[in-house]
């Protein structure tokens, strides 16, 4: 079992930068690859970003590539996501996830087995 929290949802306006954390515990974090997934209103649940295990491999979906970058501190258990250049088109739910390690890094929601409870961002124009 894994415990995941996010942290740093917030408030901004669109070309402000945020930062989101997301903390696990309960099992080695290091067996894990880990995800953020975002969530609109009245839209499906949506592939953000991934790191590998070991953090040497990263995914993004296209409209965040430039702008976000993912990261992975085994010492402190934690995984962030720096948002720049925020559009208001990325507000949303923000969903830390958790599975644990393969070969491949899923990007599809249904292959991550631990969420956190999402952290609120809104960007205005």
């Amino acid at each position: 079992q894994v415990q995941l929290l996010e942290s740093g949802g917030s408030m901004v306006q669109a070309g402000d930068s945020l930062r989101l954390s997301c903390a696990a515990s309960g099992r080695t974090f290091d067996a894990f690859h880990m995800a953020w997934f975002r969530q609109a209103p009245g839209k499906e649940r949506e592939f953000v970003a991934a790191i590998d295990w070991a953090g040497a491999v990263t995914k993004y979906t296209a409209s965040v590539k430039g702008r976000f970058t993912i990261s992975r501190d085994s010492t402190k258990n934690s995984v962030y996501l720096q948002m720049n250049n925020l559009e208001p088109e990325d507000t949303a739910v923000y969903y830390c996830a958790a599975q644990s390690a393969s070969a491949i890094i899923p990007i599809s929601p249904r292959e991550y087995a631990y969420w956190g409870q999402g952290a609120q961002v809104t960007v205005s124009s």
